[in-house]
Order: C-alpha cells, then sequence, then structure tokens
C-alpha cells in the first residue's frame, strides 16, 4: 500500500469518526437543552445507551455506504447525496431495531428532532472537510506523481483535466514516439514509450495513464508488468475522442471492458425502488385528500367558463417511447389542433381560467393520476406529443434518449429555464441536453431540489409559463 492509498484510508478513518463525534455532541446538547422544552422525557434508559446505540447503527451505515470526498474529482452534490444515504440507512437501523427490541420510553419527537439536526450537520462536517481538503492539495500536500505515456487528443484533454489544483495531480511529463508540440509547450517530453520502465526506476511515480494505441502492446506490457510489481496503477486511457466528445462511463461484460455512452442512477433497482414508493406515497395521499376538493371547484370553473369536457387527455410517449394516455385540467376551448400545435403566449385557444391554470400549474395536476398509475414521475423529462416527438428525433441526434427514464410532472429543464413554446430548434436542443443531464446525475436529493425550485418558480411567477 503506497502512502496516498494510506492517507486516503486515515481520511476515510477520520471523517467517519467526525461523523460520530459530531454526532454524540449532538445528543449531548439535546439532552441537555430539551427539558427546558417542557418536552418530556428522551429515554427511560441511560444516555451512554443511547450514545452507544446510534454510533453502532451510524459506524455500520458510514462504512456500508462508503465516504467520496476523498475521491479526486467529486461535486458537492455527490458529498450531499453520500450524507442522505448515510442518513436514511442510520435511521431505518435504529428504528427497526428499537421495534424489535421492544424499547419503551424513547421519546417520537427527540428522535425525529435529532436525526433532522444530525443531518444538517453531518452535512456542513463533510463539505467543511472537503474543502479543507482542496485547499490542502492546492498548496501541494496530499498529490499524486503521474507520467503520460503517448499524446494526441486524448492525452492533452486528460492534462488539462489535471492541471485543477485542487485535485492534487502533479504530471512530471509525458512519453511518446516523437514530441507533441502542445503539450511541450506545458510539460517536459521524456523520451520514447520504450524508455518509461527504465525511467520509473530512477523516479518515483504513483499513476501512469497511457493513451497508446492497443496495437503498441508490446511496448504497453512491459509498463503493465513493471507497474504490478512496484505499486504503480497503471491507467489505459482510450483513444475515442476523435469521434465522441463526450463523457462517457465504464462498465464490464463478463470480462470485457466496456465504455457506456449515459450512466443511469436509475437502472439500479434500489434507486428505481426509491423514485417510485416516492412518486406513489406522495402522490397518493394527494389524490386521496386534497385532489378531490381542486376536482370539484376546478371541475366546476371549467364547465361553466366552456363547454366541453373538464379533463384534456392526450397521447404523448413515456418510457422507452412507450405511448400512454396524459391527462390535465382542459385550458382551452376544445378544437381540432390540440394534438398538433404547441401552445403560445398570446394563444386564442386558451379560455381565461386556462390562463390562469396554466400560469400557476393547476393545469397540470391531473398527472399525479399518471404518476400513481405508473406511467409518469413527479420528477422526470416532460412527456412531449406523438407529433413533437417525431419531428424533434429526426432533427436532434440524441433526442430519444430522454424516453430512457420515465416522464414528470416538472423536470431539470423546467427548473433551469427551458419551459414553454421551443420556437427555435436551439431551444429544444437545450431541454434535451437538461433532460439527459437530470437522467445521468440523478438523486433522490436532486429530485427534492426540483420539486422545490418547481413550487417557488410558481409562488414568484414564470414568464414561460403559458
Amino acid at each position: 500500500m503506497n502512502n496516498n492509498e494510506q492517507s486516503s484510508k486515515l481520511l476515510v478513518f477520520s471523517v467517519v469518526l467526525g461523523d460520530v463525534l459530531w454526532m454524540n455532541a449532538l445528543l449531548a446538547v439535546l439532552y441537555v437543552v430539551w427539558p427546558h422544552f417542557n418536552a418530556g422525557g428522551i429515554y427511560s434508559g441511560s444516555y451512554w445507551e443511547m450514545m452507544a446505540f446510534n454510533t453502532l447503527c451510524y459506524v455500520v451505515s458510514a462504512y456500508y455506504n462508503g465516504v467520496v470526498l476523498h475521491l479526486r474529482k467529486k461535486r458537492n452534490i455527490h458529498i450531499i447525496g453520500k450524507v442522505t444515504k448515510n442518513c436514511l440507512m442510520f435511521v431505518s437501523i435504529s428504528v427497526a431495531f428499537i421495534a424489535l427490541a421492544g424499547y419503551d420510553g424513547i421519546s417520537t419527537r427527540f428522535l425525529v428532532l435529532f436525526h433532522l439536526v444530525n443531518y444538517l450537520v453531518l452535512i456542513l462536517w463533510r463539505l467543511s472537510c472537503y474543502h479543507l481538503l482542496k485547499r490542502f492539495r492546492q498548496k501541494g500536500h496530499n498529490t499524486q506523481a503521474c507520467i503520460l505515456v503517448g499524446s494526441g487528443k486524448n492525452i492533452r484533454e486528460l492534462y488539462k483535466e489535471m492541471t485543477e489544483p485542487t485535485l492534487g495531480y502533479r504530471v512530471r511529463g509525458y512519453f511518446d514516439f516523437a514530441p507533441d508540440e502542445q503539450l511541450s509547450e506545458k510539460i517536459d517530453y521524456l523520451g520514447t514509450p520504450d524508455h518509461v520502465v527504465e525511467w520509473m526506476k530512477e523516479h518515483k511515480v504513483d499513476n501512469v495513464y497511457c493513451g497508446l494505441h492497443s496495437s503498441e502492446s508490446e511496448v504497453i506490457l512491459p509498463i503493465i508488468y513493471w507497474c504490478e510489481q512496484n505499486f504503480t496503477h497503471f491507467f489505459n486511457v482510450p483513444n475515442v475522442r476523435n469521434y465522441l466528445h463526450r463523457r462517457m462511463w465504464y462498465d464490464t461484460v463478463g470480462d470485457v471492458p466496456v465504455l457506456s455512452l449515459h450512466r443511469e442512477p436509475l437502472n439500479d433497482f434500489d434507486n428505481r425502488m426509491m423514485k417510485r414508493a416516492f412518486d406513489f406515497v406522495m402522490s397518493g395521499l394527494f389524490l386521496c385528500t386534497v385532489f378531490p376538493f381542486i376536482y370539484l371547484i376546478v371541475g366546476g370553473i371549467i364547465k361553466i367558463t366552456s363547454p366541453g369536457p373538464i379533463f384534456f387527455k392526450q397521447k404523448r410517449n413515456g418510457i422507452n417511447g412507450k405511448e400512454f394516455w396524459c391527462y390535465k385540467f382542459r385550458s382551452m376551448k376544445v378544437n381540432k389542433d390540440a394534438d398538433k400545435v404547441q401552445a403560445t403566449k398570446n394563444d386564442p385557444r386558451k379560455t381565461k381560467f386556462g390562463d390562469f391554470m396554466r400560469k400557476t400549474n393547476i393545469d397540470e395536476l391531473p398527472q399525479l393520476i399518471n404518476v400513481f398509475l405508473g406511467d409518469m414521475s413527479l420528477v422526470g423529462p416532460r412527456p412531449h406529443m406523438l407529433k413533437h416527438t417525431e419531428e424533434y428525433s429526426a432533427l436532434i441526434d440524441n433526442y430519444m434518449v430522454r424516453h430512457l427514464v420515465k416522464p414528470g410532472i416538472t423536470g431539470w429543464a423546467q427548473v433551469t429555464g427551458f419551459r414553454g413554446e421551443t420556437k427555435e430548434l436551439h431551444q429544444m436542443v437545450g431541454r434535451v441536453e437538461a433532460d439527459i443531464w437530470y437522467m445521468e446525475h440523478w438523486s433522490f436529493l436532486l429530485d427534492l431540489f426540483i420539486i422545490y425550485k418547481t413550487f417557488a418558480n410558481v409562488i414568484k411567477g414564470e414568464k414561460e409559463a403559458y
């Protein structure tokens, strides 16, 4: 194990230890202040019993889900997502254990407050650790010495990524069969690939990134063998940038390595179940409580102000392109162009009340029926009418990719400025790109953020809501 691996393990241990210390400090503070709220007792047992119980449950959760902030390039959302998984599992284990063990006298209100505040404290703690770690690497500590083998566009772009000082990479130079003018302006040319092993015997290297073509196996294999015998990590940089200028993900089929164009978190059964459970519970609660009253009021006004049905239903494309009936409160006069023409800002087909419903998103509420039935999700790419799917799939290369997940009542595109009529093709391109970004970066926390942004936009009003 090299120094960097030891540092990573120490960092993971320190972060989890910090989690436990902050959690128990919070528990101690709440134990002191709780009686001042006249909230009754906390637990019939001792404080030390609860501390030991919480520590055990949390450590199991933290090590099961892992820690990501020690990795070289992670976003804040990844760290928050990991804390969310840790805390959800922590709550599940502790509640299950309490129920099975038959503990009495534990204050439910105290547990709810503790877990909510603990979640926020752990997010702040881990984000602070990540910020300090980036500053630490920026000053030249916890770095990894690297060399590049090969040149060309792939290697040049890799080097550009590594120049971010907070990542902690220190590129010593590159090897290739001939100097590359663009790379030589930035880092040292160290020689031809057949001299890599000799050079590494004299210099300490943590990582080797090789971008040579597979036909150069006679040169590559000795480098791999030396790395394997000398605790040095070897990475292959596949030459695909000549025809694919996008992010890709590594996978395997058996023992055969493959690169996928899209990483889809919702391919994981656990993630799909979590999203579906949330959709089912939230839509079910709304349909059984608030929706009947909304239906009576809104439906009555629709009937009074315009002849025709209360609901407007239209066939749209869902997951994997499957067609389904999408429901809305009817906001337009009955017309023959409903399945062909998008709504515009001053569309004469809209009723006055329909215009109000569109601006406040009330017309979308019946889609909770689609969510309950499983045709849609609360959050996802907006489903388009069949005619638009046919037209845009012929004009935009990756248009159909957005159908790899369930469509939603609201989505990332809608809360980031791509709502409303698409007058120009580039507007639909932007919407598709936002939908694919959501698909590749899905997390439960992201769904909650999009729902929050949707409500915030409704309250402040949206210019494109028509």
